[in-house]
């Protein structure tokens, strides 16, 4: 299919309403520049139709790809990112598992070199966290040439992006005239991070914030919580156009989710969500006490677990 899919369908007009809805809710989180409106997708590969690619690739713009994993290969059907600078590409997380995902980022990668002139371009393999849904394709980057494989945990992730005080330190990851910001948000899972791209004022979010269950473990809730207060503080003070997550397992149906494991996801809720849920969420998660619930809202469901055992 083509890799480059328009985004203007008929069937995302009602999520263009609604992120112009809530662009105000940028400013009130401090943005100090016009916010943008929420990018806007064509339909995504959701395992209803019969013979699916098992990647589907859209742009934000000419340096800035999504890429999803088809739920026909993994019932995670996870997102994946892949931004360019002028020296450095970054790729967050490498999918579930069940395909191969090199062949698609060389392509992409091939094809956006061919349109600067073959320029040299180093790329980084990062993630958002470190369960398996999120790096099961690390070993098909191992030996490419030019490429750095970042490890899974935390002092790993402090490492590499030289975050000297983890996890209340934000890194700056210069792509190349194109900088990051790297900021830690463990709970859950110890290494998650997020990434905030200040070109393009989206904030690549994975599994602590996305339209679905944010699952939390219960032991790890108050890092969560501290988390969330360092997100609402950060987005305080940057301008955050949308928010682009790891999944999507919640339905177009304000507070409905997909049955967990769900072969298909019609219907479902837009990928972003609008900078207003990090206040939903850091309020959310202040008021649940020692013995957390599941607190079910519009767009996302706080979903505590078990604590997970010792590995």
């Amino acid at each position: 299919m083509d890799l480059f899919a328009s985004f203007h369908t008929a069937r995302h007009l009602a999520a263009r309403r609604r992120s112009i809805a809530l662009i105000g809710a940028a400013f009130l989180l401090g943005a100090a520049s016009p916010a943008l409106e929420a990018p806007r997708f064509a339909h995504w590969i959701d395992g209803a139709t019969a013979n699916e690619p098992e990647m589907q690739v859209q742009m934000v713009d000419a340096d800035t790809f999504v890429i999803r994993q088809s739920v026909e290969t993994n019932f995670e059907a996870p997102f994946l990112y892949l931004l360019f600078g002028k020296d450095r590409a970054l790729l967050i997380d490498t999918g579930a598992g069940g395909l191969k995902i090199r062949p698609t980022i060389d392509r992409i990668i091939g094809e956006w070199r061919a349109k600067h002139g073959d320029r040299p371009l180093h790329l980084v393999v990062a993630h958002s966290h470190g369960h398996g849904d999120h790096h099961a394709g690390d070993n098909e980057f191992r030996d490419r040439p030019d490429t750095d494989v970042v490890g899974v945990a935390s002092e790993d992730v402090a490492a590499f992006f030289h975050i000297t005080n983890w996890p209340d330190g934000i890194a700056r990851f210069d792509l190349g005239g194109r900088v990051l910001e790297i900021i830690p948000t463990p709970g859950h899972q110890p290494a998650h991070i997020m990434v905030y791209d200040a070109r393009t004022q989206l904030l690549f979010s994975g599994d602590m914030l996305y339209p679905g269950r944010l699952y939390v473990p219960r032991d790890k809730f108050d890092e969560f919580r501290a988390s969330a207060d360092r997100l609402a503080a950060f987005a305080a003070t940057h301008p955050i156009r949308a928010l682009l997550g790891a999944h999507i397992e919640m339905t177009a149906t304000p507070g409905q989710d997909y049955p967990m494991k769900a072969a298909t996801h019609p219907s479902e809720h837009p990928l972003p969500l609008p900078p207003s849920a990090i206040g939903e969420l850091q309020q959310a998660v202040a008021k649940i006490a020692s013995a957390p619930m599941v607190d079910r809202h519009a767009d996302f469901i706080v979903y505590p677990l078990p604590p997970r055992p010792a590995s």
